[in-house]
């Protein structure tokens, strides 16, 4: 359908008069708009194409009609196409300079939900580049090493690894320059078995510390994604609109924000799915079947190589996507500028 057309103007009038009322519309109501100046019965046809075609659908209890997911879908790409709009009025609700990173994420959950009047969640950022920078192993006692892993972003892990024999200064060297040669600039994922087995064929007789080293690298990035903070405010926004209010869906939302196990789950996939831009999902398109009534903007930050979390926006399928996706754009210009800053 052609942005320009008529049934397209029609189908966005129905969505914004719904986004405003809660209600669904009809013919009588479009015909009023100056902009239109179409009759009612022209409106009417319109209508039941645009329904026909799955844009649009008839409760049973209305004469008029309200949005379906692919309408929905229609008016949210058409948004995104649109010139990125002008972020400054909202710049000054934003954090003042703090100096943990977890503060700021907690009170821009706070400000996204009271700015939107939706829910809000921000996931803490995590290694999602995955590569090695640099290893270095040395040696702590007879029988203990010290394995440093330094990720892409400059992310530091250190683990003491046990070994059963004696390895000279000399050796470790070595031991050190191959291990570096062979994994430096690879993601996890790049560490291939054939890679592994000639790691441990070069290394001889500390083939059992290359698997201990190899090891504790995957470790270092598991970990990451199992340690995923969330932070979330507004959750009882979404119940101030009618269609969220009954309770059975209202307990399962609740839930899913207060375990947040699937919250991480999703904006995990989406943090790994999506590096830039903004996404919308609408009913059945969001991850979380608890979340399939409703819609979730995303989108993600970066701080420094390879650190990236994500925002999410949660709000019912009619929410104001205009100013949902402005909010997102000015809170990813502010954390970009919060962050150069620190540099």
């Amino acid at each position: 359908m052609d942005s320009d057309d008529r049934k397209a103007i029609i189908l966005k009038a129905i969505i914004k008069n719904y986004m405003e009322t809660g209600e669904p519309v009809g013919s009588r109501t479009i015909s009023k708009l100056p902009e239109l100046n179409l009759s009612s019965a022209t409106i009417r046809n319109e209508m039941s194409d645009l329904e026909e075609m799955g844009y649009i659908l008839q409760p049973h209890t209305s004469a008029g009609r309200i949005p379906s997911d692919k309408g929905y879908r229609f008016y949210v790409d058409e948004i995104l196409r649109e010139k990125e709009i002008e972020t400054e009025e909202f710049k000054d609700l934003m954090f003042k300079k703090v100096d943990r990173l977890e503060n700021v994420l907690k009170q821009l959950a706070k400000i996204i939900a009271r700015d939107t009047n939706y829910a809000a969640m921000i996931s803490g950022p995590t290694i999602h580049s995955n590569k090695v920078k640099f290893l270095q192993l040395s040696k702590m006692d007879r029988f203990k090493l010290l394995l440093v892993t330094v990720a892409e972003g400059n992310i530091i892990n250190n683990k003491i690894i046990d070994i059963d024999s004696e390895i000279s200064d000399s050796e470790i060297l070595n031991l050190n320059l191959l291990i570096n040669t062979s994994l430096n600039g690879l993601t996890v994922e790049e560490i291939c078995l054939s890679i592994m087995n000639k790691l441990r064929t070069d290394a001889g007789v500390y083939g059992d510390i290359v698997d201990k080293v190899l090891r504790e690298v995957a470790a270092v990035f598991e970990s990451a994604t199992d340690n995923l903070e969330i932070y979330t405010s507004g959750t009882t926004n979404i119940f101030k609109y009618p269609e969220i209010s009954d309770r059975e869906k209202a307990s399962q939302l609740v839930d899913a924000f207060e375990e947040k196990d699937k919250l991480k789950e999703m904006l995990a996939k989406v943090c790994d799915d999506d590096k830039d831009g903004i996404k919308v999902y609408i009913g059945n398109e969001v991850p979380v079947s608890d979340m399939r009534d409703l819609s979730v903007v995303t989108a993600n930050y970066e701080i420094g190589e390879g650190l990236r979390g994500t925002i999410g926006i949660v709000g019912p399928k009619r929410m104001d996507y205009e100013k949902v996706l402005k909010t997102v754009k000015t809170v990813m210009a502010s954390l970009d500028e919060q962050f150069k800053n620190d540099e």
